[in-house]
C-alpha cells in the first residue's frame, strides 16, 4: 500500500511515496518548507539507506558512507522541477526562483515601492536629501518639494555589493550591473523647520502623473536642535539608519546628546553615531550642551580597576583596542584637566590624553600586557566610570592547572531554536549541548569553575545569553555552534571549523583555538574573522564564537555526530584553552 506525503518547499509541493510500513526511506532535509530563494542554485540535503542508489532527475548523485547527499543544482527564473527517486520512493520538489530586480513599468506608472524617501527623514540645511524611483525608460521624472523642483536622472549603471555572510561562499565581490528605469535626484533643501511632502511627477508618451512619496522631508534648525537621552542600559550606536549599517561603541544610559539628523525611526546624535528612537527620550525644552572635564582619579578593587571622569552632563563616548592600549574617548567634551590620580594598578602603566579635537578628548590607557581581559563602561550620575578587569591567576598546579578561573560555556540555539538540521534531520540544537557537556567535563577535571548558560532543551534569547556573560564577569567566555550554509553554497565541497571575534582581546583566543583544532584534529580549516555577532560582542571576557564543522557538508556531518570524535575534540579544545592561558 502506498502512502501519499506531502511537504510544501517554496512556493510548491514535494510529494513523496513511500511503501506503508517502511522504515528504511528517503528523506529530503533542505530546502524548508515554503523556502523561495534569489539565487542561481539550490543544494538539495537529505539521506537514504547506504545500499542503493539516489537518482535526481534521472542522474545518479554521489553520496557520504553513511548514505547523505547535498547536491547543487542551478536554477531558471520561476518555477524547477526536480525528481529524487531512491528504489521505489519518490520525491517531487518543484522550487520557484524569484527576480532580483524590481520589474521596470511600461506604461504610465512608477513600480511599487520604489518611490524614496518612504519613511520620515529630516537633516541640516547643509546636508543633501536625494530621492529615488523606478519608472518607464526614457521617462522624464522629477520631484516638487515647497517651492522647488528636483530632476530625477536615469542610472543606468551601478556597482552591486552582495550581502556580509557572501564572504563564506567566496562571492563577496563587486558586481557591476546596468539597471535601467532607476532614476535618481539630490538637493540641498535650504527651509527650515516645517515637514514638507515630496511629490514626484512621471512624463511618458505625452501623458503626466504625479504621485507623493510617503516619506516627508524636513531641514532642521541648527541653532533648535532636539535633544534626547539614552534610556536603554545599553544602546546600540550604529554608522547609519538601519541595521545593516555597522556597530559602534555601545552607549551607556543617561547620555544626552542633540539630534542632528532623523530617517524612521532611527536618529543621528551630534557626535555622528545613529541610534533607535526606541532606545531614548525627548527632553522637551531642553537646549544641545557640552561638558568640561577636570581632573580625573581611579581606584583599585579586587578584580579590576575603576577609573572615574566626573562630568557636567554624560556624553557620548567610544572605546577603541589597541596593541597594549585602550583608547577611550568623550564627545562634545572641553578639556580643563591640570591632575589625574592613578595609582599602581595590575593592568595599567601610564594614562596619557589629548583634546584631539574642539569638542573632543581622548584618554589613552598604556597596558602592562598586549592580552586584555574586559571592561565595564557605566554613568554613575554625570560621572563615566571605567572599569579594566585585571588578569586571571593561573594556577601552577599540574593537575588542575586551571584552578580558581572561571569559564562560561555557551550551546548554542535550543527549545524551539533548533538551528540546521543535518542529512538525517538530526539538530544542531543536540549537538551544541553534547560537545559544551564533553567540553564541560574536561575544563573541570583541569580545575575550571564551569558555568552553562544552557544545560538542558531550553530556548534562550541572544539577550539572556548576553547578560549571564554580563553577570557571571568569567575569565572567558566560549559559544558553540555548527554552520550551514546559504542557497547556493557548494554542500558538498565546503567543510571544516571556524572561529569569530568581534574585541581585540578575544582575536588571540580565537587564533589559538582554531590553530588547535586544525592542527591536533586534522581538521579543515574554513577560517578565523572578525564578526559582529551577538555572542561575540560582550566586551566584559574575551568571548569567541566556535562553529565546529558543517550540518551541511555529508561527509563532515558523519564526523560531527560521531561520539569518540566529539571526545577528541572536547580534549583538544580544553587542552588548548590551558596553553592559552599559560601563554598569556
Amino acid at each position: 500500500m502506498q502512502s501519499l506525503i506531502k511537504l510544501i518547499a517554496f512556493t510548491s509541493l514535494i510529494t513523496a511515496r513511500v511503501a506503508w510500513g517502511q522504515e528504511n526511506t528517503i528523506k529530503l532535509v533542505y530546502p524548508p518548507t515554503n523556502h523561495q530563494t534569489k539565487t542561481d542554485k539550490i543544494f538539495l540535503l537529505g539521506s537514504a539507506p547506504a545500499t542503493g542508489q539516489v537518482f535526481i532527475n534521472t542522474q545518479p548523485i554521489k553520496r557520504s558512507q553513511a548514505g547523505h547527499f547535498a547536491p547543487s543544482f542551478p536554477l531558471k527564473l520561476g518555477e524547477n522541477l526536480f525528481t529524487v527517486r531512491y528504489q521505489n520512493q519518490e520525491l517531487l520538489l518543484r522550487v520557484t526562483r524569484l527576480a532580483n530586480q524590481a520589474e521596470i513599468p511600461k506604461g504610465l506608472a512608477f513600480a511599487p515601492n520604489s518611490l524614496t524617501p518612504a519613511v520620515d527623514i529630516s537633516r541640516l540645511p547643509t546636508e543633501e536629501i536625494c530621492f529615488n524611483a523606478i519608472a518607464p525608460l526614457n521617462a522624464k521624472v522629477a520631484v516638487n518639494i515647497g517651492k522647488q523642483t528636483v530632476d530625477l536622472l536615469p542610472q543606468p549603471q551601478q556597482i552591486s555589493l552582495p550581502s556580509n555572510s557572501a564572504i563564506f561562499i567566496n562571492k563577496n565581490q563587486p558586481i557591476p550591473e546596468l539597471t535601467p528605469g532607476k532614476y535618481r535626484g539630490c538637493r540641498k533643501l535650504q527651509t527650515g523647520g516645517d515637514w514638507q511632502q515630496p511629490e514626484f511627477q512621471l512624463t511618458f508618451n505625452g501623458k503626466t502623473l504625479t504621485q507623493p512619496s510617503i516619506g516627508k522631508v524636513q531641514t532642521l534648525t541648527p541653532n533648535k536642535l532636539p535633544v534626547v537621552e539614552v534610556t536603554a542600559e545599553t544602546a546600540v550606536a550604529r554608522t547609519g539608519p538601519s541595521t545593516d549599517y555597522s556597530r559602534l561603541t555601545p552607549l551607556p544610559k543617561g547620555v544626552v546628546a542633540a539630534v542632528t539628523a532623523k530617517e524612521g525611526d532611527w536618529l543621528r546624535l551630534d557626535y555622528g553615531g545613529w541610534i533607535n528612537s526606541q532606545e531614548t527620550r525627548l527632553l522637551a525644552g531642553t537646549v544641545a550642551t557640552s561638558s568640561v572635564i577636570r581632573s580625573v582619579t581611579s581606584r583599585q578593587l579586587s578584580t579590576a580597576t575603576e577609573i572615574i571622569f566626573p562630568l557636567q552632563v554624560p556624553v557620548p563616548v567610544s572605546v577603541t583596542h589597541g596593541d597594549g592600549t585602550f583608547t577611550l574617548t568623550l564627545h562634545n567634551t572641553h578639556a580643563q584637566t591640570d591632575i589625574i590620580r592613578l595609582d599602581d594598578s595590575p593592568v595599567i602603566s601610564r594614562l596619557d590624553w589629548q583634546q584631539i579635537a574642539p569638542k573632543t578628548v581622548q584618554y589613552t590607557f598604556h597596558l602592562k600586557n598586549k592580552q586584555q581581559w574586559g571592561y565595564k563602561l557605566i554613568y554613575r550620575n554625570t560621572s563615566l566610570v571605567l572599569s579594566l578587569r585585571h588578569p586571571p591567576k593561573i594556577a601552577k598546579k599540574q593537575q588542575q592547572p586551571l584552578s580558581g578561573i572561571k569559564i562560561l560555556l555557551n550551546p548554542g540555539q535550543g527549545g524551539q531554536e533548533s538551528g540546521a538540521a543535518g542529512p538525517n534531520g538530526v539538530l544542531a540544537k543536540d549537538l551544541n549541548l553534547q560537545v559544551t557537556k564533553l567540553l564541560r567535563y574536561e575544563l573541570v577535571k583541569r580545575g575550571a569553575t564551569v558555568v552553562m548558560t544552557r544545560q538542558e532543551d531550553r530556548e534562550l534569547s541572544l539577550g539572556e545569553r548576553q547578560k549571564m556573560i554580563e553577570q557571571e564577569e568569567p575569565a572567558i567566555a566560549l559559544t558553540f555552534h555548527y554552520r550551514f550554509l546559504p542557497d547556493d553554497g557548494d554542500a558538498e565541497n565546503t567543510k571544516g571549523v571556524s572561529s569569530y571575534w568581534y574585541h581585540p582581546q578575544a582575536q588571540s583566543l580565537a587564533v589559538f583555538l582554531q590553530n588547535r583544532l586544525v592542527k591536533n584534529l586534522g581538521r579543515p580549516s574554513f577560517g578565523v574573522f572578525w564578526n559582529n555577532l551577538a555572542l561575540t560582542r560582550p566586551h566584559i571576557a574575551p568571548s569567541v564564537l566556535l562553529e565546529l564543522g558543517f550540518m551541511s557538508n555529508p561527509d563532515e556531518f558523519e564526523q560531527i555526530v560521531n561520539q569518540q570524535a566529539q571526545k577528541k575534540k572536547a580534549k583538544a579544545l580544553a587542552d588548548g584553552i590551558v596553553e592559552w592561558f599559560k601563554s598569556r
